[in-house]
């Protein structure tokens, strides 16, 4: 596109958004970009998902802060796009169609600032970058007793101060010995480090002042991970993996202990896996080590064990049921494996059961994103349908067939799909490819995405087409205010930065999130003043 500049919005201010806003600036010249974020704070997992004593991971947020002072680019703060999480599912393959008209609004669309039409017809492009706000979860018996049992991504956002977490009614810690959690991920890991730590360490990190004062009455002596498969397919890394198991006072029991003894198709994944083989290393010489170090609690790792059952005593949660599993190889996949790759091996049951003592479980199998009013989202994968960043919507036509296979005289219809571009609608990180990575990893797809829209910005809807008037941030502004929306820009947000850090800093502390958005709010209004 030629002449005035243009005008993109990014969705989401996590890793995904400011990475994307980076390139974007870089490939766009003079164009204006807009980042909205439903709350007042920037930098999303970052900020609520990066373990409370991973500080260094969080410097990243110094690059993004960079980024959001350009002067081309404005954050809008506290600002709902609609329908996020409503939608559904069409009948016959889990997607929910950009094009579909409701007579109603989703009560979450009703409830937000701006709808997503109401975005696209204000820019010249939008970047849908929201992540993942849900949770996958094991659909056992049981698992929605509380409290005691709760999605890991619930449990972080509690200890990292997100507000909607703030309120989080968590079991008396006091009477908490032993801790479940369902998941071999990263996150599993960063929870049991938090639950094992001297508390005197949490409490000189950025972790919740609410989380701090519950976790100091903690007697939690067990916390034990569960996987249903080997140590060969486990999915933490090793250098977080390490740092667990090397931490001061922890014990390290792992089960069984035959595990380790690799069968031939798991030695095969290990020797072709250079993080795998890491791990595995890494599993053996805590085994090596685990009984002569001193400590009162203990980290348990569970392989082939798979929940089954939540279990409870008086309306309280006393254990897990685990089916012991037992690995089979796929050899029908070995052809989509790849050339030379070893089959996957899938964990099956066999019938043997066993009880795990815990009084509160913590599910973390994975995070899941939700659809959002407007846009095409796949439920089965839980990311919405994209080429290489350019959203994809489902087209269906309707033709005749004939039973020879030409058409045009026989009356068998027959209906033809495809897949067909959005103009100007692009996404990025979980939301395109699901819950996977690092945070390096958004600069990659970022890099992707903005390439896709280079190439397209033929296509790029002009501003102001669908419904006529200005666009952009002005045309934004505008809409917010008189809609009464409490807008918190970039400079609100360091008010709110700054506040946390010296009330942080007067604890010993990097800083004291707050967790009231209301408060938020109240101080945002002073960088008006």
């Amino acid at each position: 596109m030629t002449g005035e500049a243009l005008k993109i919005c990014v969705v989401g201010s996590g890793p995904a958004g400011f990475y994307t806003v980076d390139k974007i600036l870089k490939r766009f010249e003079g164009a204006e970009v807009d980042i909205v974020e439903s709350l007042p704070t920037p930098f999303g997992l970052v900020r609520s998902g990066v373990a409370p004593d991973h500080q260094d991971t969080k410097n990243v947020m110094n690059q993004f802060s960079e980024i959001a002072r350009n002067p081309r680019v404005q954050f809008f703060g506290n600002v709902t796009v609609g329908g996020q999480g409503g939608g559904g599912d069409s009948a016959d393959n889990n997607i929910t169609t950009a094009t579909s008209k409701t007579s109603s609004r989703s009560a979450a669309a009703a409830a937000a600032a701006v709808s997503l039409d109401e975005l696209r017809s204000l820019y010249n492009a939008v970047v849908l970058a929201y992540g993942a706000q849900s949770d996958r979860r094991l659909g056992i018996p049981g698992e929605d007793l509380k409290p005691g049992v709760y999605p890991a991504r619930e449990f972080v956002q509690w200890y990292n101060g997100h507000p909607s977490a703030a309120s989080l009614q968590l079991p008396d810690f006091s009477s908490v010995t032993s801790v479940a959690i369902c998941g071999l991920g990263n996150v599993a890991l960063d929870i049991a480090r938090v639950l094992l730590q001297p508390i005197e360490r949490l409490a000189m990190s950025d972790a919740a002042e609410h989380a701090v004062a519950a976790l100091r009455k903690s007697a939690v002596r067990d916390v034990h991970l569960l996987g249903r498969r080997g140590p060969a397919q486990a999915a933490f890394t090793p250098k977080e993996l390490r740092e667990l198991l090397s931490m001061e006072g922890i014990q390290v029991k792992i089960h069984p202990k035959e595990c380790l003894d690799l069968s031939p198709a798991c030695a095969a994944e290990v020797k072709g896996n250079r993080i795998k083989r890491r791990v595995v290393e890494v599993l053996e010489k805590a085994v090596g080590v685990g009984s002569d170090k001193a400590g009162d609690r203990t980290l348990h790792l569970h392989f082939l064990r798979s929940p089954i059952e939540i279990l409870h005593s008086e309306g309280s949660v006393s254990g897990v049921r685990l089916e012991h599993t037992a690995l089979q190889v796929q050899e029908s996949a070995s052809t989509s494996s790849g050339a030379g790759a070893p089959p996957p091996q899938k964990a099956g049951g066999t019938g043997l059961h066993s009880d795990l003592h815990a009084q509160l479980v913590l599910e973390s199998i994975g995070y899941k994103s939700c659809p959002m009013e407007g846009a095409p989202f796949n439920s089965k994968v839980g990311i919405i349908p994209n080429q290489l960043g350019q959203v994809m919507e489902e087209h269906q036509s309707s033709n005749r067939q004939g039973r020879d296979g030409t058409r045009g005289n026989t009356e068998t219809p027959f209906a033809e799909k495809s897949h067909v571009p959005v103009p100007g609608l692009f996404v990025c990180g979980w939301l395109k490819r699901g819950p996977s990575g690092i945070i390096g990893t958004n600069l990659v797809d970022a890099e992707q995405t903005v390439d896709t829209m280079v190439r397209s910005q033929g296509s790029f809807p002009k501003v102001g087409q669908r419904h006529g008037g200005g666009g952009g941030r002005q045309g934004l502004q505008a809409l917010l205010k008189n809609r009464k929306i409490e807008v918190v820009d970039f400079k609100g947000w360091e008010k709110i930065d700054a506040e946390e850090v010296r009330r942080g800093s007067a604890v010993g502390k990097p800083r004291e999130k707050i967790v009231s958005v209301e408060e938020m709010l109240e101080i945002a209004k002073k960088a008006s003043c």
